[in-house]
């Protein structure tokens, strides 16, 4: 099986050091776990979402194993923990950040926790939506159809559309 995994961090590691390192410190963690990694985006700085103050450096990886979604997550989730546990408020600062984007079985919902597949919130992030069309732009989204890609450049439209401006009272022209 194959799956789109994210990788982000903005805290730095006493052992790994700033983010980028962390990114790639987790990805060799990842291969040791029989992962085999078959492709990697680069890495981009990103601003946070939700009350952290610390840009963020993120990936994703196209890795393949044996393993179902649940185990997966397991894993990712023990990886997470190695380099440092989460504390605080959900979105705040972390050492390393692992998610489930997508995988070759298609759409996976389960009563673990935070297992859904897609990520329910992968459409929305460029940080995410970008280097996922870098290494798997021909991947489709189950729910929607859509290729990475086709979901990538949306996100990029989207974000690039001019707001509307508020309409504007002529207070001059307005007779009593």
């Amino acid at each position: 099986m194959h799956y789109l995994i994210a990788l982000g961090s903005n805290q730095r590691h006493t052992r790994f050091g700033l983010p980028r390192a962390i990114l790639a410190a987790a990805l060799e963690r990842l291969a040791g776990q029989d992962l085999t990694i078959a492709r990697i985006s680069r890495t981009i700085a990103s601003r946070p979402v939700g009350p952290s103050q610390r840009s963020y450096a993120n990936a994703v990886a196209i890795i393949e194993t044996t393993l179902p979604p649940p185990r997966l997550l397991g894993r990712l989730k023990r990886i997470e923990a190695e380099f440092g546990l989460r504390r605080g408020q959900p979105w705040s600062r972390r050492v390393l950040d692992l998610d489930i984007l997508l995988w070759s079985g298609g759409a996976f919902d389960s009563d673990a926790p935070a297992l859904t597949v897609p990520h329910p919130l992968m459409r929305e992030r460029g940080f995410v939506m970008g280097p996922a069309a870098e290494i798997a732009g021909d991947w489709r989204d189950p729910l929607t159809g859509l290729t990475i890609a086709q979901l990538d450049a949306r996100h990029r439209r989207a974000k690039n559309r001019p707001k509307k401006a508020p309409k504007r009272l002529d207070h001059a022209t307005k007779r009593p």
